[in-house]
């Protein structure tokens, strides 16, 4: 066993999997220490670096591309210190760190780990139920299905659609972006039919405007995660494209334009109701109107 404690956390190697724990101590990150402890299978690591520096080193642990649905999700825009393949190393245990790292790198070569992208999710990602409260409302993930509950002081455009209930099957992928405390986040549930609509964050009924504690908001990251894990891998995804039979003539995709001009159609009656019930000003409704119009262009 090779183990290194730190006040970050600890981090345990039994030769097949990689055990990390976040720390207990108040500078450990909220987002570490909701999600909990991680475990790590050998097979999804490609690589593992020690960084020691005059005061303070780092491990880092690196995953395969496609093994994790956190870091699909997040797409390596977690915040360093919220990261759980990061580890901050005393000086006086730089010594334990190499000796944890080369344990892992010798059996990445024992077992001959392929480094090339993974088939399928390797790490189960974040238990469900999970439930976020964030600056625009409360997000919440039984496993089946996503909820959106607003909160009063989300857009009157979204709290007038009530609370958003979205089936797993009908997404298609989910895009998240942190809260940096400089610029606004979002977490945006992808459709079907919503997927040619770009509407702003603060205006999307499928997208949470992250503006508030950037602490909490980054919660939102453990949602993105555990829906991720539900939908179908990316390297499945690829070779629908990939290996995709050769396309038919114009003529006979026609069906295909017409379910894209019926979503448009759809959404711009939508918005012309919430119009006329006063919901949307005219300034409102221009500018709606012409982020969706753009979207589906």
């Amino acid at each position: 066993m090779a183990e290194i404690i730190q006040r970050d956390g600890t981090w345990a190697f039994d030769g097949s999997t990689v055990r990390i724990t976040p720390g207990l101590h108040r500078s450990v990150p909220l987002f570490r220490q909701t999600y909990g402890e991680i475990t790590v299978p050998l097979e999804a690591v490609s690589g593992i670096v020690h960084e020691p520096e005059r005061k303070r080193g780092r491990l880092r642990l690196r995953l395969r591309e496609g093994a994790d649905p956190l870091l699909q999700a997040t797409g390596g825009r977690l915040p360093d210190a919220a990261d759980p393949y990061r580890l901050t190393v005393d000086v006086d245990r730089s010594g334990v760190a190499e000796y944890v790292a080369e344990e892992i790198r010798r059996a990445l070569l024992l077992d001959q780990v392929p480094n090339e992208p993974a088939k399928s999710y390797l790490l189960a990602g974040p238990p469900v139920p999970v439930s976020v409260r964030s600056s625009d409302g409360t997000v919440s993930f039984d496993g089946a299905q996503v909820r959106i509950d607003w909160a009063d002081t989300s857009d009157r455009v979204k709290r007038a659609t009530g609370p958003r209930i979205i089936a797993v099957g009908d997404l298609v992928q989910v895009e998240w972006l942190p809260n940096s405390g400089y610029e606004d986040g979002f977490l945006r549930f992808v459709t079907r039919e919503t997927a040619f609509s770009k509407l702003p964050p603060e205006k999307d009924p499928f997208a949470l405007d992250l503006w508030g504690s950037a602490r909490r908001d980054l919660l939102t990251a453990l949602v993105a995660a555990a829906v991720t894990a539900r939908l179908p891998h990316p390297s499945v995804r690829a070779g629908e494209f990939t290996d995709r039979p050769p396309q038919p003539p114009a003529a006979a995709r026609a069906p295909a334009r017409a379910d894209h001009h019926d979503v448009l159609l759809r959404r711009l009656r939508e918005l012309g109701e919430l119009h006329r019930d006063g919901v949307l000003t005219d300034e409102e409704f221009a500018a709606t109107k012409a982020a969706v119009l753009k979207g589906f262009s």
